[in-house]
């Protein structure tokens, strides 16, 4: 059976969602899409977007455009042997006095400009930024055609809008909607570093005027990002078990742990939004059915249909996260002890800063079963026929 690609194959979207070292799930749907595909195939994602963890993937993808395995496998090398002093300090030092430091200026002095804005210090996360990502090939890639646009989201703390900032074809039109924009940028370390900032945990980052954090914050159409910057289809891939079921409510007699209450924010951040906007494209494809083609067609406002496909983890990420809690520094397994995020109740939180190579590549290994069986439907939807 040999693949070829259609002769007007769609322009496909890849948004990948944030949510920490959950994002490790995305590789391993990303090594089977690559399985299906011929060795040396360019990247099949013309438009890629990325937010918090995911921006770092989408960014893995677009600088190696040109080799769609090249650039999997440069993300899977940096996963699989991940470690938290890769992504903050773990050292006594850096985990008990940044968090001091940090507490000290919320009490004495508010976080000003040389006080400690961060319980944790990610410095060693932008030093493996600038060694593993070379940013400047995605223009060239741009110029080649193998990719159409990147876009970057964050949340501007001043602003309060949702910045996707993108570099792309120059046909590509900025925008502006409600609490949302795109700026065209150059791709830099700092935009990653600002897109990943999680609240509190890490710091936010200055971008032209004002700082930004986490994208995945106040994100309220992940989607619409790859929709403005050109894509006909979009391929989400989440980090949340798509039918995860509410827990029964029962009596507690304890006030819940820190980190479990944190655990509940994190998950509102990173994934609520996801669900919503999914949605709502639907309900948009929906109503588009229901009108007349050729009223459609003569009309002024710019409704077109846009299929989507939808990849998550097939088990809950919270229990393979307590499955290998006990992998963390002996300084960090102490930290998240006291705010009670080694136990079932924390392990929300732990899902997303377990950034250890056993967690992550069980992730890795998750996200490679649940997406070849759909192998067949994956090629059909990027545009790939297959003949004998």
């Amino acid at each position: 059976m040999s693949l070829v690609l259609s002769s007007a194959p769609p322009r496909v979207g890849l948004v990948l969602t944030g949510g920490g070292a959950r994002a490790a799930y995305q590789v391993g749907v990303l090594q089977a899409i690559a399985a299906m595909l011929p060795e040396g195939t360019r990247n099949p994602f013309p438009v890629i977007c990325g937010t918090s963890a995911g921006a770092i993937n989408a960014a893995g993808l677009a600088v190696s455009a040109r080799n769609f395995h090249e650039g999997v496998g440069r993300l899977a090398s940096v996963w699989e042997n991940s470690h938290v002093d890769q992504v903050y300090r773990s050292d006594p030092i850096g985990v008990f006095g940044n968090s001091a430091r940090w507490l000290a200026s919320l009490l004495f002095s508010g976080l000003g400009k040389h006080s400690a804005v961060s319980m944790l210090d990610n410095s060693p996360f932008a030093q493996l930024l600038e060694r593993s990502m070379p940013l400047r090939a995605i223009q060239k890639n741009i110029q080649a055609g193998a990719l159409h646009a990147l876009g970057i989201t964050a949340w501007g703390y001043t602003s309060g809008q949702s910045v996707t900032f993108y570099q792309g074809a120059d046909s590509i039109v900025p925008w502006k909607r409600a609490r949302r924009v795109g700026i065209a940028s150059h791709i830099g370390v700092e935009h990653l570093l600002a897109s990943s900032a999680i609240p509190f945990l890490f710091p936010a980052i200055k971008l032209h005027r004002e700082y930004f954090g986490d994208g995945s914050m106040r994100q309220l159409a992940p989607i619409s990002s790859a929709l403005h910057l050109g894509a006909d289809r979009v391929l989400v891939i989440g980090v949340r078990k798509a039918d995860e079921a509410q827990p029964d409510r029962v009596k507690v007699e304890s006030y819940p742990p820190p980190a479990q209450i944190a655990g509940h924010v994190m998950s509102s951040i990173f994934l609520d939004s996801l669900d919503v906007d999914l949605e709502r494209l639907q309900r948009i494809n929906n109503t588009i059915q229901l009108i007349p083609k050729e009223q459609l067609e003569n009309s002024n406002v710019p409704l077109r249909r846009v299929e989507s496909m939808v990849i998550f983890p097939s088990v809950e990420i919270n229990r393979i996260a307590e499955q290998h809690a006990h992998t963390l520094p002996r300084t960090i397994r102490l930290f998240y002890r006291a705010i009670g995020a080694m136990g079932r109740d924390g392990s929300a939180l732990l899902s997303y800063v377990l950034f250890e190579e056993s967690f992550c590549r069980a992730l890795i290994k998750l996200g490679y079963q649940d997406t070849m069986p759909h192998a067949a439907e994956i090629l059909q939807f990027l545009g790939v026929d297959t003949k004998d």
